[in-house]
Formats: structure tokens, C-alpha cells, sequence
């Protein structure tokens, strides 16, 4: 049996600022590079196709049902996701190539690693609240896994088969500025506010002030967030910030029912 053949793919819309490298950082290791853009408006299919890298256009509808297309479009057994501001080294892809080589003397045969991330928030590297060591599920098994279609956001994979986790991390370059940080939780939080209604989950009055309690109780002491200082302060506060949005936004949703 030969090598596996592995496909890299990345999600991308007006993600100019991030392809190249992102790409650069993945070309010594997969056999093929997808770019699967959402629209972009801005040089990120120009540098993407300079890159070297297939270009697939699909209207964006949601996370899960976006990977999932990709996945189809994708001409590798194995699936190597990465986000446009992630970046991996040699270490990263010789440990994913060995993984995939071996995959099918485990039994049951592993069809799903999950890698572990650096995440650098608002400049500096945040090890606890939460974030560390935020593994993520990214080499898939074409054919034996799928991500599940009723988790728009925070996508969970189901797999016919085993499960492992790898060891050397990516680099996630993850906000750099708050007004960035914010425009993706409120993008995030609206997201899982419309599957709680969907899923029937109403919350309730107290709730509102008990559940952001216990979020920021979570990253600050629970996770450590206090190691990380300043940071890990404010990242706990704006994450139990949006936890309250949440549920406003999960009444409001199911007052429009």
C-alpha cells in the first residue's frame, strides 16, 4: 500500500493579510492545497492561486456544512484543515504524515487527530482561560468522517472509527485587536443562540446573571486565568459578557417563533 495522499485546505474569506502564509507554512508536507473561499473581496484568491493552491468558491451558509464541502472537493484520502491565521511547521506536518502512515495498524483504524494550538490573543500567548491546550479536531479520514450538519459552529466530528491526539501544536495568530475579538464572538454567539432554539432550550430568567457568573468563575479560577494576567482578566469578563448575550439573544430568537 503507497502513501496516503493528504490535502491541505483552508477555509477563507478576505483573508489577504493571512494566505500566504498560512499556505507557505503547509507546502512541504501536503500533497495538494485547497482554498475553499466564501466571496472574498479583497487579493486572497490571487495570492492563494499564486500560492499554488486550488481555488473552490461556495457561498458561505454555515462552519460545519463549509468543511464538509471542502472535504468533498478535496482529492486526498487524508484532510489536513487549517484556518487562514494558523500556521504549522515541519515538526507539525512530519508528526501528521507518520500518524496517517500508521493509521490503519491501530484498531480500530484511527480516522481522526486532533492537534493542539498556540493561541496568541491580542499579542501575547495565552496558556490558560481556557484557550491551552485547545486541541482541535484537523486531520480527517476522507470517507470516515463527516462533520456533524445540526453543529453549525464549534463543529463537532462524527468518526467511523478511532480517535487520537497528536502532539506538536499550530500557531493560531487569534485576535489582535478587540474590536476583532468582538466581531467574531457576537458572530459565534448568535450562532449557538439560534441552535439552543432550535434545540428547544429556553433560558430561563435567572440565567441571565447565573451563567455568566459561572463562565467567568470557569476561564478566571477553574482554567487559570489569573496566570495569565491582564489578559486572562479581560478574556474571562468578555467571555461571560457574551454568555449573557447569548441568552438575550436565544429569548429573542424564540419570541419570533
Amino acid at each position: 500500500m503507497g502513501e496516503p495522499v493528504l490535502s491541505g485546505i483552508v477555509l477563507t474569506w478576505n483573508e489577504e493579510k493571512h494566505i500566504r502564509e498560512c499556505l507557505a507554512s503547509m507546502r512541504g508536507f501536503v500533497d495538494e492545497l485547497v482554498v475553499f473561499d466564501s466571496g472574498s473581496t479583497d487579493g486572497t484568491v490571487e495570492y492563494a492561486q499564486a500560492a499554488g493552491a486550488r481555488v473552490v468558491a461556495r457561498q458561505f451558509d454555515n462552519y460545519a456544512a463549509q468543511r464538509n464541502a471542502a472535504m468533498e472537493a478535496a482529492t486526498g484520502d487524508w484532510i489536513f484543515f487549517m484556518d487562514a491565521d494558523e500556521r504549522a511547521n515541519a515538526l507539525v506536518g512530519q508528526e501528521i504524515r507518520d500518524a496517517i502512515s500508521h493509521s490503519q495498524n491501530t484498531i480500530p483504524e484511527t480516522v481522526l487527530f486532533w492537534i493542539p494550538r498556540k493561541n496568541y490573543i491580542f499579542g501575547k500567548w495565552i496558556q490558560h482561560t481556557g484557550w491551552s491546550p485547545d486541541y482541535q479536531p484537523r486531520v480527517l479520514k476522507r470517507g470516515s468522517t463527516i462533520f456533524d450538519p445540526a453543529r453549525p459552529v464549534h463543529e463537532l466530528v462524527i468518526a467511523q472509527g478511532s480517535q487520537a491526539y497528536l502532539e506538536h501544536s499550530l500557531v493560531h495568530y487569534n485576535y489582535e485587536t478587540l474590536a476583532q475579538f468582538c466581531a467574531k464572538q457576537r458572530r459565534y454567539t448568535r450562532f449557538e443562540a439560534e441552535m439552543m432554539v432550535a434545540e428547544g432550550v429556553h433560558p430561563r430568567r435567572r440565567s441571565y446573571l447565573s451563567m455568566p457568573l459561572r463562565e467567568f468563575y470557569r476561564r478566571f479560577i477553574s482554567l487559570s486565568g489569573f496566570r495569565d494576567g491582564m489578559h486572562g482578566l479581560l478574556l474571562s469578563i468578555l467571555m461571560a459578557y457574551y454568555v449573557f448575550r447569548r441568552q438575550v439573544w436565544a429569548a429573542e430568537f424564540a419570541a419570533k417563533k
